[in-house]
């Protein structure tokens, strides 16, 4: 077939949003085949595979057993959402935090924290983790981008300094990603991640939508 020939019969069609997302979502029904999610875990695995268009990534998702209950009593509570950083904070439905009382915070370029950083010599998304317990302790923390943001909050919980409601662990890369997400499985607290290198702002995204959609369901 030609260049020519593939113009010819390409006839695109208007589609509202709606059916596009449900026909997609009917696709991942169709195509996922045999996994181990729960009722209650498979909304969030379904909608990143929608952001990702990759079933390998939703299908790496790791969940604590109380990590859906956790999103959804904080988003409820009114609690605070930390993204790590500004594409976190850009991409999620706000509208289904802030009508609660909640609101989606990131740090990661106050000047407080810019200055530390550089006094300490250290990355801003060190000291905005630490900046972010003191002000969103028991809220949603969701890392799709810095793997030292997510190390930085793992040590805290250790020692003692922090009690995220839900840490959404899912930041993508070849340095350390991997590694924080295996360190995050290992803690007994409620938590979202997956196995591997993969992840990213939009499927951290994703999974908290979710999360915030299930939150309005009675």
């Amino acid at each position: 077939m030609s260049m020519m020939d593939f113009k010819t019969e390409f006839k695109p069609t208007t589609v509202q949003p709606q059916q596009i997302e449900g026909r997609s979502f009917e696709m991942i029904d169709e195509e996922i085949g045999p996994h181990p999610y729960t009722e209650e875990q498979y909304p969030i695995v379904r909608r990143v595979i929608h952001a990702s268009a990759d079933f390998e990534l939703g299908k790496s998702l790791v969940f604590h057993p109380d990590a859906v209950q956790a999103g959804i009593q904080a988003i409820r509570d009114g609690k605070k959402v930390v993204a790590d950083v500004q594409m976190v904070q850009v991409g999620v439905s706000k509208n289904r935090i802030e009508k609660h009382g909640g609101e989606v915070k990131v740090y990661i370029s106050d000047p407080d924290v810019m200055e530390e950083a550089k006094r300490l010599n250290t990355t801003r998304a060190i000291i905005s983790m630490r900046k972010a317990i003191k002000e969103a302790d028991g809220g949603i923390f969701a890392i799709g981008n810095a793997p030292t943001a997510l190390l930085e909050l793992i040590r805290l919980v250790k020692e003692g300094e922090a009690k995220p409601g839900l840490v959404i662990g899912l930041p993508v890369g070849f340095v350390s990603a991997a590694e924080s997400k295996e360190e995050l499985a290992k803690l007994d607290i409620p938590f979202i991640t997956n196995v591997g290198r993969k992840g990213g702002s939009t499927v951290t995204v994703a999974a908290l939508n979710a999360i915030s959609l299930l939150a309005e369901q009675v």
